[in-house]
């Protein structure tokens, strides 16, 4: 007997405020392409992205040094 397995494209609950990509990337100086993936896989939940980089022990940059 075969199981089928059902995945519903539900929407992530947004915590915190979004970030946008390219603030996400230049944030925390990742590269176009692991930003894209953890963004599509984490959302955009400012909150959520920021507790995955601290316990990736990715600090963030300050905003002087980015330029802002």
């Amino acid at each position: 007997m075969t199981n089928v397995i059902e995945h519903t494209n539900s929407r992530k609950v947004l915590r915190g405020r979004a970030y946008s990509l390219t603030e996400f990337s230049r944030k925390y100086r990742l590269g176009d392409d692991e930003a894209v993936r953890l963004f599509e896989k984490f959302g955009p939940s400012a909150t959520e992205l920021d507790l995955l980089m601290a316990a990736k022990r990715r600090p963030p940059v300050s905003l002087e040094s980015l330029g802002a």
